[in-house]
């Protein structure tokens, strides 16, 4: 009996030891995979950005696409997807770019910012769908010279320069930067959000040039109204001004000599034009709506 309990007490130790190694090791591997699990496919690179449905690139097309948008990714810090279909499931183009976009949990940070291009061989159609801050960058008025660009390679059957052509234009207008004036402009609300951004040291340099100007400026009215040298001879001529005075009264009467009436006719402006657009430029506008939480805009051309 002896034997046995010596042989437990050397034997326990070490098994409970190897129990709670295990025991913390699944632990640990349980919540890697949950963490994995939990991750949004449109914030980390490296993963799948074109989506070929219609099965219109070839494999050294896709790759190629692949790699050029990982890099736009990673330079802009916003989502870049390309979508081709053949079946939008009755759907038109805005509805299966807008629903892929966030089915698919696309978009970088908080506004989900990206942007996605269709090709919708089903409705006939290629679609760009401006997200977040990309609305800023991608106006009305460029996205639409996109489409012009990708429309001519789409209608001759360039699939895969179409999608070379949508990349490009997005690149160039990011470079160019937000246009100035621009606005997104809600066409459900008509509500208007106008872009404005100061940078610290634009701030600090106003702030600076204030201050001086405003220092010049009360030093000069100080000089100019503290009246050093007359407030020495102020009394004496004041006194003197007033002992040499005095009061004269005379009658005066006014003739009228001569007198002209000038009529003027005024014209009256008829026209009911001439007033712009609040003050804003067409060029520098955005169409947007809400959806899901996220700011959309964009459009599509028919093909």
């Amino acid at each position: 009996m002896m034997k046995i309990k010596r042989l437990c007490a050397g034997f326990w130790p070490g098994t409970a030891f190897l129990a709670v190694f295990f025991l913390l090791l699944s632990v640990f591997c349980w919540n890697i995979q949950s963490f994995a699990g939990n991750q949004k496919p449109g914030n980390s690179s490296g993963e799948k950005r074109v989506f070929d449905g219609a099965g219109l690139f070839s494999g050294e097309e896709r790759s190629v696409l692949e790699t050029r948008i990982q890099a736009m990714m990673k330079e802009m810090n916003m989502d870049v997807v390309l979508v081709t279909t053949d079946d939008a499931g009755g759907k038109s183009a805005e509805q299966y770019a807008e629903d892929f976009y966030i089915d698919g949990l696309f978009g970088v940070g908080k506004d989900y910012n990206g942007v996605l291009f269709l090709m919708d061989m089903d409705n006939r159609e290629i679609y760009i769908l401006p997200v977040g801050a990309m609305n800023r960058f991608l106006t009305d008025k460029r996205w639409n010279a996109i489409l012009d660009d990708a429309y001519d390679k789409i209608a001759n059957q360039e699939y895969g320069a179409c999608a070379e052509s949508f990349l490009d234009g997005v690149a160039k207008y990011y470079k160019a930067g937000i246009p100035g004036g621009q606005y997104n402009y809600d066409r459900d609300t008509g509500k208007i959000s106008v872009y404005r951004s100061i940078r610290w040291y634009e701030a600090g340099l106003a702030v600076l040039v204030a201050l001086f100007a405003a220092g010049v400026t009360c030093s000069g009215v100080v000089r100019q109204y503290s009246m050093k040298k007359e407030r020495g001879r102020a009394r004496s001529s004041l006194m003197a001004y007033r002992a040499s005075s005095q009061f004269q009264y005379h009658n005066n009467v006014d003739h009228l000599l001569n007198k002209r009436v000038t009529h003027v006719p005024i014209p009256r402006n008829n026209g009911g034009g001439g007033r712009g657009g609040g003050g804003f430029s067409s060029g520098g506008r955005s169409t947007t709506h809400s959806s899901s939480g996220r700011t959309m805009g964009g459009g599509g051309r028919k093909f």
